[in-house]
């Protein structure tokens, strides 16, 4: 009697591979744009001194950046199973900051960073592919708030139309300008170079939102006029060439990386 062959159960994604969500998050230019940005309100965030309690931030800007990409990527790529261990993984890092503290993060500086990245990587992606449909923008929103509900996030939006509201409200509230922002500034520039550090204040500037921009006294960017030779370049690989130059050739290797999907 010849057995039945089981058919193989389908893997489970926590982000469908057909999402908007694994097109953007795997280039590496737009992981460029999202971080840069980032970098900017960061160093304005009220509750930025966080960032500065365990030293690994100021000590290695681009270390952190890379990490935090790590876990991103996979939340992104991977079966959910793997996605939500890499999610508690993040959360129990928390955790042992604040255990080591003795205080906890405020709900708020959870969203913030929530927040961030839904908008960071819509606004990247429009300025280095096209614009995104609603239904593009609502399905970058949905990975993030599964996200932010999978790490316990208390006060997060119901929907899109409430999260920016409430993005509007956390930028309005919760930035200032204090020595921790100006530190973070000079961090990057040791780490960078300053050929590349005027590099990202460009790309800040030109990504950042207007309130970001105003604390952090940002003229207009000058790369504005060049981002359609930029998608243009593309063709002829002028991005893999422009990368090259742009980033310390250490992290090289982790940039190209960036270009593949880890499944």
């Amino acid at each position: 009697m010849e057995l039945k062959k089981e058919k193989p159960v389908p893997t489970e994604y926590f982000v469908d591979k057909n999402s908007i969500v694994r097109e953007i998050w795997g280039k590496s230019d737009t992981i460029i744009f999202i971080f840069a940005g980032a970098a900017a309100e960061f160093a304005l965030n009220k509750a930025v001194d966080w960032l500065y309690f365990t030293g690994k931030l100021p000590a290695d800007p681009l270390g952190r950046l890379f990490s935090t990409v790590a876990y991103a990527r996979k939340i992104v790529f991977l079966d959910k199973q793997s996605a939500v261990n890499a999610i508690n993984r993040i959360t129990g890092i928390h955790a042992g900051v604040e255990a080591k503290r003795g205080a906890n993060i405020p709900d708020w500086a959870y969203r913030d960073v929530l927040f961030m990245l839904i908008d960071y990587s819509v606004r990247s992606f429009e300025l280095l592919e096209r614009r995104l449909t609603v239904a593009e923008k609502l399905e970058v929103f949905d990975v993030f708030q599964r996200m932010g509900i999978q790490m316990g996030l208390k006060g997060l939006p119901d929907d899109y139309d409430e999260y920016t509201n409430m993005r509007k409200e956390h930028l309005f509230n919760n930035l200032e300008k204090s020595h921790y922002t100006n530190d973070l500034f000079i961090q990057y520039r040791r780490h960078l170079g300053i050929v590349r550090y005027r590099i990202l204040l460009e790309v800040q500037a030109l990504v950042a939102p207007s309130i970001v921009r105003n604390l952090l006294v940002m003229k207009d960017s000058h790369l504005a006029m060049f981002m359609r030779l930029y998608k243009k370049g593309k063709k002829i690989k002028i991005d893999k060439l422009l990368k090259t130059l742009l980033l310390p050739s250490e992290y090289r290797d982790q940039i190209k990386a960036l270009d593949k999907p880890l499944v």
